[in-house]
C-alpha cells in the first residue's frame, strides 16, 4: 500500500489533476498544507481534494492567512497575491477542518517545524523523523539519528516553476520515494490573465525559470 504525499499546491489545479491521474487507484493521499493562494484555482483545489480524493489535509500558513483574513508579511508580491486570492476564496468552512499534524509510520507530519523554513542544509536538532513542506524544496536529509523529508512543492516550485514535486510513501517499509513531473505552465498563466490577476503576480510566474 502507498500514500501519495504532496505539499504547497497553491491553487494549481492542473498539477493536482495530473498527480491524481498518475495514481488512479490510490486510496491514501496526504497534503502537508498550503493548498490555497497564489495560483488561480484555490476554491477548485480545495473542493477537488475534498470530493475526489481520500486525502488528509494539514493546515499550512496560507490556510491560516485565509482563515484569519490577513497576511502579516511585508513582501509586496506575496501581499498582492494574498489580497487578490483571498477576495476570490469562499471555502473557509472546509479548510477550517484541516488538522495541524498527524503521524504516518515513524514520521511526524506537519507543514513545517516551529514555523520555520527548513531547507536541506538547515542546522536543526530533531528528536524524531519529520515529514514537512513549506520551503518548496524537495529533499531527504539525515540529522543525527533521525530524518527530515520534504516532498517539495506540487504547485509552485521556486526553482523550476513548471516542475511539480511530490513523494510516495511505502507503508510496508516505512520509506519514501521523491518524484516529480512537468506540467503546462501556460494553462496557469492563461487562467491568471483570464481572472485579471495584478501584473506583478503574472510576472512572478512568467519570469521564473522552467524545465525545457
Amino acid at each position: 500500500m502507498i500514500t501519495v504525499v504532496f505539499s504547497d499546491l497553491h491553487g494549481n489545479l492542473p498539477a493536482l489533476i495530473k498527480l491524481k491521474n498518475l495514481y488512479p487507484e490510490c486510496k491514501n493521499w496526504l497534503s502537508l498544507g498550503d493548498n490555497v493562494n497564489y495560483g488561480p484555482w484555490s476554491n477548485e483545489c480545495v473542493q477537488f481534494i475534498e470530493e475526489e480524493m481520500d486525502c488528509i489535509s494539514l493546515l499550512g500558513n496560507h490556510e491560516e492567512y485565509f482563515l484569519a483574513g490577513t497576511y502579516g508579511g511585508e513582501n509586496i508580491v506575496a501581499r498582492t497575491f494574498f489580497d487578490f486570492c483571498y477576495e476570490q476564496f469562499s471555502l473557509q468552512k472546509i479548510i477550517s477542518k484541516y488538522t495541524d499534524c498527524i503521524d504516518i509510520g515513524s514520521y511526524h507530519c506537519s507543514h513545517t517545524i516551529d514555523n520555520k523554513y527548513i531547507f536541506h542544509d538547515t542546522d536543526i536538532v530533531i528528536d524524531r523523523n519529520h515529514l514537512i513542506g513549506h520551503s518548496h524544496q524537495q529533499f531527504f536529509v539525515t540529522k543525527g539519528e533521525f530524518k527530515i523529508i520534504n516532498p517539495g512543492s506540487l504547485g509552485q516550485n521556486r526553482k523550476y516553476i513548471n516542475q511539480a514535486d511530490y513523494a510516495v510513501y511505502y507503508n510496508e517499509t516505512d520509506t519514501f520515494e521523491l518524484k516529480n513531473f512537468i506540467f503546462d505552465l501556460d494553462i496557469v498563466i492563461s487562467e491568471m490573465k483570464n481572472k485579471k490577476y495584478p501584473q506583478i503576480c503574472i510576472d512572478y510566474y512568467m519570469n521564473k525559470e522552467q524545465v525545457i
